[in-house]
């Protein structure tokens, strides 16, 4: 069983097909889940108890073997470990696949991982992976040059027949027209031999010539038809010899273009087939792919793409880097590229795919376990497939039914049509289990529920100081219990640990004072989500309050970008006193006052502090006490606080008044800065007063309106 609590680091890397099996307590072949009748689960299907274990603490499925003293036995009936049902959810299993498929990760993602280690763009990869286009795995040079050469020897052998055959006819014509020549020339002396029996006469001679040149003419005419045989002849054997040349031409271009990672369709490859078939190897599907990348030599490979990057084009050199950038990952790492092609594909534990039954007697079930099915159904429907010897195209179409079976268990809906269930709804595949805000991570590993927290709305809290927040009462004593309790024992309010949850439970008068004791000085840390920055979770010294609400200082709000209209925060309490100095000594708030993105003050007034300000020193001409004098700070502020003796009526904070300069309330730079001195008199508003009063002596006096500007 795996150690799953002792580990320093943890690296995500690619399985290799050895690591599946060994990971696997068996291989499931039979795509059935739980028997319907005895509903328990069917021997080697995705429940199978021999596989994954018990599906009872310490019994066996045949019921052999119960209680705990035979942990560890495997059953010789029915072969289920002897184990707590809880190994359900960490022992997995594995199938083996008939034929290698691709994981969809690899081959979909943005870039494409396969893509760029093969230099094959995504839309070509798709197409030999989902069978529809052939790539050519390996080119046989030797036999390609031997190839070559036959068709050369082809092209002279043909030729020199057709050019002998060809001379045999033309003899055969010259043969005939000497023969026809020579029958001609005796044809000739026997009419001039009869001309000179009939002895000499005035036509004679005449006769003679004309007989001479009927001769000759004859002569001529077979002569010109024999010279146009043996031309057409020659035309006839010169058209021959281009035939041939020509139809073998295309068969030597089909042999010298072909190179590897070309692909082809399916026409092209049988073409490729009858004309160059012992020269090539060619196939579809991730076999191929997965042949391919077994023969790449990385480092070669680098080295080739290194020399890419310093001298070739931008756009070469642009590919050549993110290409090198997938290669040196697989280099640094132990990966083996080939393992982006799945031969075995791991089956998750049954536990965390389950099976429930409901009122009714019906089954729920997860998702995966229609995805799974799917896969071992369509695989041992290839296997028999394949043991058959079906038709070629018959297999094809089969492993890639395997191949959209395998990318809808991991990612269902990446490629393709979504696979949905019997209400339509897209099942769910391990992708979406992992990913999203209700995904593993985000849900169960990032945003538990933890100890020691609590959460509540906030409001307001005025008389707060910048470091401090008002606590619930309720909401301490529960964040602060176990702290509480121990102060009870050691107080001698309750004899131990028992009784104190007691008193704290019933909330005792001596539950608040030791309460009141136990949170001074402890900080507790406020959060808001989300927390864009650091300033997002701060710490206070919590003060206990009446109500239900979180109080905070408004001067806090602009760095938790929080405001008073329901927003809710979250209370951590930091337990060792390592988390306690830290939050003292970093995350107090009155320690953040500045932005950590570029250093400017983020501690502001905001919302109702600065219209409380602005109504307190703004001037209304008209108000109530205006044009009156007074001596001090002290004197404005009980006017303002108690009224005028004779009428009653309070002073306006809007009215402007008059203040005689005095050293106690007005620093000697600003007296002489305004050009006047001590006792005389300084126009300003009752507000304005106050507000000053609020300063340090060193920041007085601000006789302006307040404002957001």
């Amino acid at each position: 069983m795996l150690e799953v609590n002792d580990f320093n680091a943890i690296r995500i890397s690619i399985a290799s097909p050895e690591q599946i099996r060994s990971w696997s307590y068996g291989e499931v072949t039979k795509p059935e889940t739980i028997n319907y009748r005895t509903l328990k689960p069917e021997k080697d299907g995705l429940f199978c108890e021999r596989i994954f274990g018990p599906t009872k603490d310490w019994e066996c499925y045949c019921g052999k073997y119960k209680r705990v003293r035979f942990k560890g036995i495997v059953c010789d009936k029915c072969g289920v470990e002897v184990a707590r049902a809880k190994v359900r959810r960490e022992r997995m299993g594995h199938i083996e696949l008939a034929s290698p498929v691709s994981h969809i990760w690899y081959f979909k993602g943005t870039p494409s991982r396969l893509g760029l280690l093969l230099d094959v763009s995504p839309r070509n990869l798709e197409k030999i992976l989902y069978f529809a286009s052939y790539i050519v795995t390996s080119v046989d040079d030797e036999a390609r040059k031997r190839a070559l050469e036959t068709i050369d020897e082809e092209v002279a052998t043909r030729a020199g027949a057709l050019e002998q055959t060809t001379a045999e006819q033309q003899a055969a014509i010259e043969q005939r027209v000497s023969e026809e020549d020579a029958r001609l020339e005796e044809q000739k002396q026997a009419n001039l031999a009869a001309l000179a029996a009939k002895g000499h006469s005035d036509d004679a001679a005449d006769e003679r010539a004309k007989i001479e040149a009927e001769s000759e003419r004859e002569k001529e005419q077979l002569r010109g038809a024999a010279n146009a045989e043996i031309d057409e002849l020659a035309r006839r054997m010169n058209e021959e010899i281009e035939q041939i040349e020509s139809g073998l031409q295309g068969r030597r271009e089909l042999i010298e273009k072909l190179a590897p990672m070309q692909l082809l369709t399916d026409t092209q490859f049988r073409e490729a087939q009858d004309n160059a078939g012992p020269i090539f190897k060619a196939g579809m599907g991730a076999e191929a792919v997965l042949e391919i990348i077994q023969a790449i030599d990385l480092d070669a490979l680098a080295a080739q793409l290194r020399q890419d990057v310093h001298s070739s084009s931008s756009q070469r050199r642009k590919k050549a880097i993110k290409r090198l950038r997938v290669i040196e990952a697989f280099r640094r790492s132990a990966n083996e590229p080939a393992w982006m092609i799945l031969t075995v594909l791991p089956v998750l534990p049954p536990d965390l795919r389950p099976m429930v039954q409901l009122d009714g007697g019906r089954f729920a079930t997860s998702d995966l376990n229609d995805l799974y099915r799917r896969v071992i159904n369509r695989n041992n429907r290839l296997k028999r497939l394949m043991e058959l010897r079906a038709p070629d195209i018959i297999v094809r179409n089969e492993k890639r039914m395997l191949q959209e079976a395998v990318d809808a268990l991991f990612d269902n809906g990446r490629r393709g049509r979504v696979i949905t269930g019997a209400n339509k709804r897209p099942l769910k595949s391990l992708s979406d289990m992992l990913k999203g805000k209700q995904g593993r991570f985000r849900q169960n590993l990032l945003g538990k529920r933890v100890d020691y927290s609590g959460r509540s709305v906030i409001v307001t809290g005025p008389e707060l100081k910048l470091h401090q927040c008002g606590l619930p009462k309720k909401m301490a004593l529960e964040l602060f219990k176990p702290f509480v309790m121990r102060k009870l024992v050691e107080r001698g309010h309750a004899p131990n640990i028992k009784s104190a949850k007691r008193v704290v439970e019933r909330a005792r008068p001596q539950v608040w004072d030791v309460l009141e004791e136990v949170i001074e000085g402890h900080p507790v840390l406020l959060n808001r989500a989300p927390t864009l920055h650091r300033l997002g979770i701060q710490a206070f010294e919590p003060r206990l309050v009446e109500g239900s609400a979180i109080q905070i200082h408004p001067l806090v709000c602009t760095a938790f970008n929080a405001d008073f209209d329901g927003d809710q925060m979250a209370v951590h309490v930091p337990l060792s006193d390592e988390a306690q100095r830290e939050a003292k000594e970093l995350m107090l708030s009155s320690r953040n006052l500045l932005s950590p993105a570029d250093g400017s003050p983020i501690v502001s007034p905001t919302k109702d502090m600065v219209v409380g300000m602005y109504y307190l020193t703004v001037i209304h001409p008209g108000s109530e006490g205006e044009g009156r004098i007074f001596g001090s700070f002290e004197e404005v502020s009980l006017a303002r606080d108690l009224g005028d003796i004779d009428t009653d009526r309070k002073v306006s904070l809007q009215a402007a008044i008059k203040i005689l300069l005095n050293e106690e309330d007005f620093p000697a730079e600003f007296v002489e800065k305004q050009g006047k001195k001590f006792g005389d008199l300084y126009e300003t508003s009752v507000g304005r007063v106050l507000f000053n009063m609020a300063l340090p002596l060193q920041l007085r006096f601000f006789n302006d309106t307040v404002d957001k500007g």
